[in-house]
């Protein structure tokens, strides 16, 4: 493998790695389920796929073919993650999870509410 390319698979690793770390961090420092809901969908899916973009380069040069399997785990990656935290925000908007004060766009949270009981209840 040539320098230029351990320099990429590296600096990708790196980033990957940096960019989960912020997550972590926004998962416990955030104030309420929905900003600690935010930080690491996002910061997973970014973290990872550069992972996985530095590990298929690095194994399709090291096989000497090019090696698909982690572009398919970035699509199973990039398909779930919004799901799941879009289930889990409704999650929480059906069990009247608390937010803080100074959460923005808390209207929307009373308006989805009221959507799905319209009798207040």
């Amino acid at each position: 493998m040539t320098l230029l390319l351990e320099i990429v698979v590296s600096v990708l690793l790196v980033l990957g790695s940096a960019i989960m770390l912020i997550g972590s961090i926004g998962l416990a420092k955030f104030p309420d389920f929905f900003t600690r809901l935010h930080a690491p969908t996002k910061a997973s899916t970014l973290g990872v796929g550069c992972i996985l973009i530095a590990s298929m380069i690095f194994f399709s040069l090291e096989l000497g073919h090019l090696n698909l399997k982690e572009a398919l785990i970035s699509m199973f990656l990039l398909i779930t993650a919004p799901i799941a935290a879009h289930m889990l925000a409704k999650a929480g908007l059906h069990y009247k999870v608390t937010m803080k004060d100074n959460t923005q766009n808390q209207h929307l949270a009373k308006k989805a509410y009221l959507h799905q009981n319209p009798d207040g209840k």
